[in-house]
């Protein structure tokens, strides 16, 4: 069953562009990039990098990158926009590296995307090499586990958030701009308990607020925990 990205592939592309949405541009980009260039990484796993841009971002720092990603039309566009860099098709859940490859492997908003998450996670820890770093961005859980969009009004006028169900995981669709496709909601524990059963250390837990949007769009990103950053290690052996 199609998940929506071969058919969203091209809305998706003219969406990002080259600075990404408003939480890529405003929100993530500038605390990743703090975590990235705070150690001296090598070589860089990006998994489901989509169009390339955050593979191009960390090449901007000296990092060789192999960014991989299941939608080939996402992986061409890559290709095409850097042709210096490494783009391949792959799936999170079968990463066609040898062990402990490695030294930061990077999920971008896409944890939200992978139906068998919990190989998935094995797999990144499989390829990182002891004392290696797992950068992760995905949407919060009170977020994906919103009732139809989430905001709703109340009996005052005011509009709230509303979420239900959050301890059911489950695939959701989603759509704006000419985009859609399947995110999955899972509760913030169930991407806990997989990454502390890979035997990883959490060194960095956040939820971003905005910077530099305009007040009002960067009002409502603060009113609900949109996104979340986690960076784990892998014990040196």
């Amino acid at each position: 069953m199609s998940n929506g990205w071969d058919e969203s592939a091209s809305a998706w592309i003219a969406d990002m562009g080259e600075r990404g949405d408003y939480g890529r541009e405003f929100v993530l980009d500038a605390p990743m990039m703090d975590r990235v260039r705070a150690k001296e990484f090598e070589v860089a796993l990006d998994v489901g990098c989509g169009e390339g841009r955050f593979c191009r971002m960390m090449r901007g720092c000296g990092i060789q990158t192999v960014g991989i990603d299941p939608t080939a039309a996402l992986i061409e566009h890559a290709r095409r926009r850097d042709p210096e860099g490494d783009y391949r098709v792959g799936q999170a859940e079968a990463l066609d590296f040898p062990d402990q490859t490695f030294d930061l492997v990077v999920s971008y908003l896409t944890l939200i995307d992978i139906p068998d998450v919990a190989r998935a996670i094995a797999e990144m820890a499989r390829v990182m090499r002891p004392g290696g770093t797992l950068l992760i961005a995905n949407l919060g859980s009170f977020n994906t586990a919103a009732v139809n969009g989430g905001w709703t009004p109340g009996g005052d006028g005011e509009k709230r958030f509303c979420i239900d169900h959050y301890l059911t995981e489950r695939p959701e669709w989603v759509s704006w701009r000419g985009i859609r496709i399947q995110n999955w909601h899972r509760p913030l524990s169930r991407y806990m308990s997989l990454l502390l059963e890979q035997n990883l250390n959490l060194r960095h837990f956040s939820e971003p607020e905005p910077v530099g949007a305009d007040a009002a769009t960067a009002e409502r990103y603060r009113r609900v925990p949109w996104f979340m950053m986690m960076e784990w290690e892998k014990p040196k052996a």
